[in-house]
């Protein structure tokens, strides 16, 4: 190029990019970065020196190969193929390699001699630091997966309460926390309560507590939930399976935050922020005389439905390689997805969603003998699922062949034996701290209790 034009073009991207407010990148056919503005500088630490003439897979997601060799959904193709604009989210990294959620809008540019560029511009979603190292994150790039993370985001704007619907494994507690970590109350208390555990004589102590000798074996006051999430977020799953009874002292502390211990006879009053969530059509509850219609309107003011992953199957590359870096770290191994297994997990349809991919991978880990997951491992574990999943994504019902390297034979076990035997490992390794096993693990406190109790670990 003229030296010429070449300082001409420069100029002229530099004028291009710094008339956006947001972080603005222009990139060419060959992956460059040509220009970076100052609100990208600001936001992602790297200079525009360091950023322009670099790949922007390096700079923009820490990788040495394109986005799209992993069966992510790059706006690089759609442009430089189609030239035709493209929406979608991304992880991006800064300078400090911390993590970004970010949604970006990429569309064609056509220099002076008709040359065709990529424009991105940049907005961010939220910020991977909010989350604990090990444990799950919202991960998408779909039109459906932003359109969700967008109603999450007004969620997160006010106070109002929150029905969350979907699919049992469409992450629906991931959901409740997203809210809650960009939301005014995130410096406080976030309480997860499961609507299924409780038994009537259970629910009022452990909601709101109880007094000093309430009754035989009570000893001393005790904390209600309710109360130790002052200030904070109460998220409530499973809503749907409350009983006629706790339904309606769960309405009475919702409509005034007002309710007092059990034995207690002091008033209390509480300020909290409910989130619900469903995997029932709630209302035909209703119309059934089987939820409460006014605590439905208690509950429902902001209602919010995460997709099911055969809805957003785009999503399963990105979601793939996140899940399998959760794997890979509660099993102190390094298991890679071959470019064909991706578009062979993109093949199922998931009954049971994201958790059901991670099952999927799980298996998959647990039958490599080199590290490596390929097209042909995928679909034979895939093939071989049986058509019920069990609720905390173990496939109770899954059995494989392991070979013994010590007996040199063949014999029968579960995926629940490996399961138990890892969890008892992490166990050990971590001193029986059930939380430290659950961030290895890359899922919640809740879930790692669900797997220890079905699984029989004390």
């Amino acid at each position: 190029m003229d030296k010429k034009v070449e300082t001409e073009t420069s100029i002229d991207l530099l004028s291009l990019v710094n008339s956006h407010e947001r972080p603005f990148v222009v990139i060419d056919k060959g992956y460059h970065i040509l220009a970076v503005n100052k609100a990208y500088e600001l936001e992602y630490g790297v200079t525009s020196t360091d950023a322009v003439g670099s790949m922007c897979y390096q700079v923009s997601h820490g990788n040495d190969h394109p986005c799209s060799e992993e069966g992510e959904d790059c706006p690089y193709d759609q442009v430089f193929s189609n030239g035709e604009a493209k929406v979608c989210a991304h992880i991006h990294c800064d300078a400090d390699h911390r993590m970004h959620h970010v949604k970006v809008s990429a569309f064609p540019l056509r220099g002076s001699n008709n040359e065709l560029f990529l424009g991105e511009c940049i907005e961010k979603i939220s910020s991977m630091d909010a989350h604990m190292p090990g444990s799950e994150r919202m991960v998408g790039e779909s039109s459906e997966f932003i359109a969700c993370v967008d109603q999450l985001n007004v969620a997160a704007s006010s106070d109002a309460p929150v029905l969350l619907l979907g699919e049992t494994g469409t992450g629906k507690e991931l959901a409740a926390e997203y809210i809650h970590q960009h939301s005014s109350r995130c410096n406080e208390a976030f309480q997860i309560i499961d609507s299924t555990v409780f038994t009537d004589s259970l629910f009022e102590s452990e909601m709101f507590g109880h007094a000093n000798g309430a009754y035989t074996g009570s000893v001393g006051d005790k904390q209600g939930l309710f109360e130790l999430a002052d200030g904070g977020t109460i998220f409530l799953d499973e809503v749907g399976d409350l009983p006629a009874s706790q339904q309606a002292k769960l309405l009475r502390v919702l409509e005034n935050g007002e309710y007092r211990r059990v034995g207690g006879k002091k008033t209390r009053k509480v300020n909290v922020r409910i989130i619900c969530a469903t995997n029932r059509h709630l209302w035909e509850s209703v119309i059934a005389g089987a939820f409460r219609e006014d605590l439905y309107y208690r509950i429902a003011c902001l209602n919010i439905r995460l997709p099911s992953l055969r809805e957003r199957i785009d999503d399963v590359p990105v979601l793939a390689k996140n899940l399998l870096k959760g794997i890979n770290r509660s099993m102190h191994s390094s298991y890679d997805l071959t470019p064909d297994a991706y578009l062979h997990l993109k093949n199922y349809k998931y009954p049971g969603n994201v958790r059901e991919l991670r099952n999927v991978l799980f298996i998959a880990a647990t039958r490599s003998h080199n590290r490596r997951i390929d097209a042909a491992l995928i679909d034979s574990v895939i093939n071989n699922l049986p058509h019920c999943i069990d609720p905390d994504g173990v496939d109770s019902h899954d059995i494989h062949h392991a070979a013994s390297a010590s007996a040199g034979v063949t014999e029968q076990i579960t995926l629940k034996d490996i399961e138990a035997q890892h969890i008892n490992d992490l166990l050990d390794q971590y001193q029986g701290n059930r939380k430290k096993v659950a961030d290895a693990l890359g899922i919640s406190e809740r879930t790692i209790y669900r797997k220890l109790k079905g699984l029989g670990i004390n």
